[in-house]
């Protein structure tokens, strides 16, 4: 077989499977609407979910004092003041000693797990995390296993299986999951950990700025944790902060050990300064609260409404929020059927998803009202209908 028959083989089969993705040419700004191909959306795909991500006045005034570009890696001459402050603020926002800054959060994933573990190493997985997570734990050449999704249990049996083992164990779990909206129980992890001297990692994509106690933001603080519970926090600036890049948050140490030994860290061109620099109004915004109450009022809405429709919503209590179809095609149908509606939802299939369980993976957000959130409900109702021959 050649390169040649080898792609296009793997593209059929990709097209007969419904499987085929593409992108779609968004013409404005992420907001509760965009508008595409001519026509002005309700946007229920976004994961913008304080609708921070149209805020660009911080941005062009911190564009006249940095430019555009960073110029340089951290470790040349990359690192500016204002990653040194947003830094600071970021390890303040979350209650974490100290914050490194990287370019997303898939690559401040790789990071952590590529360079903490070694081949006699063990990594613990829950079964649903993020695939950089999962390509972290592949590429770091450790012993990796998976637990049951948020299944406590079955964590502790392959911890106790191994705890005569000299190596080092790491535990690894998405807060809360970007295709489901279920959040892991942070409290019994850390405690499990705890008991079998194993390292607790938690990715919190979708919780950073989203979640808190009023304190600090964040699911470790939704679920009243501390750093010393949860050495290792990683966080991004895409989803509650509108922005774009990550950072982990961690001890003293394993700040600096990352500087010296990331590759993914030492050997990539820095976050544009002038986008640090905005960052930092960003999470004063967030910090502030009051985003947050309007996207749990939403939440609680959508919830109460699409249980009295009988809708087959996914337990969640996060903004994402799974509408559970099952077949592929017919998730991708409904989906195509919306945008005549006036509405952008996206489809979610295999492999991301579990075979038998594509869904409508709607996310809710705080510039969404209660008037977009009952046009969408009375077109998925109208859509499952039409679409609900061969059930």
């Amino acid at each position: 077989m050649s390169w040649q028959q080898r792609i296009q083989q793997a593209i059929q089969q990709r097209k007969e499977d419904n499987l085929w993705r593409q992108r779609i040419n968004v013409a404005s700004p992420q907001g509760a609407r965009i508008i595409l191909e001519g026509q002005s959306l309700l946007n229920f795909s976004s994961n913008d979910y304080l609708g921070l991500a149209q805020q660009s006045e911080s941005l062009m005034v911190a564009a006249k004092t940095w430019g555009m570009g960073s110029g340089a890696s951290h470790l040349v001459c990359g690192h500016s003041q204002a990653h040194q402050q947003l830094e600071q603020a970021l390890a303040h926002s979350v209650g974490y000693p100290r914050a490194l800054l990287f370019a997303n959060g898939y690559m401040a994933n790789l990071a952590v797990l590529q360079t903490l573990l070694n081949r006699q190493d063990h990594l613990y997985q829950d079964k649903l995390n993020h695939a950089s997570l999962i390509d972290g734990g592949l590429i770091s050449s450790c012993k990796m296993r998976r637990y049951r999704h948020n299944d406590s249990t079955h964590l502790a049996y392959f911890l106790e299986q191994e705890k005569m083992l000299s190596s080092l164990s790491l535990v690894a779990t998405d807060a809360v999951f970007s295709m489901d909206g279920d959040q892991a129980n942070l409290s019994e992890l850390a405690d499990i950990c705890q008991q079998h001297e194993a390292l607790l990692m938690v990715d919190d994509a979708h919780g950073f700025g989203v979640l808190g106690n009023g304190e600090y933001t964040g699911s470790i603080a939704e679920q009243n944790l501390s750093s010393k519970q949860v050495p290792i926090y990683m966080g991004t600036l895409g989803k509650g902060l509108g922005g774009y890049g990550a950072f982990v948050a961690g001890s003293e140490d394993l700040i600096e050990y990352l500087i010296q030994f990331a590759r993914p860290y030492i050997y990539t061109t820095a976050l544009p300064a002038a986008l640090a620099s905005a960052m930092q109004d960003n999470l004063a915004i967030v910090m502030s609260g009051e985003r947050q109450k309007v996207l749990a009022s939403n939440i609680t809405y959508f919830r109460q409404q699409a249980r009295y429709l009988e809708l087959n919503i996914m337990p969640s209590s996060t903004a994402i929020q799974p509408l559970l179809i099952g077949d592929d095609a017919k998730a991708v149908a409904i989906s195509q059927q919306l945008k005549p509606l006036g509405i952008l939802v996206t489809a979610i299939r295999p492999p991301t998803v579990a075979k038998g369980s594509a869904r409508l993976r709607i996310t809710l957000t705080a510039s969404h009202t209660e008037q977009d959130i009952d046009h969408l409900l009375t077109a998925l109702v109208t859509l499952l209908m039409l679409n609900k021959g061969g059930d």
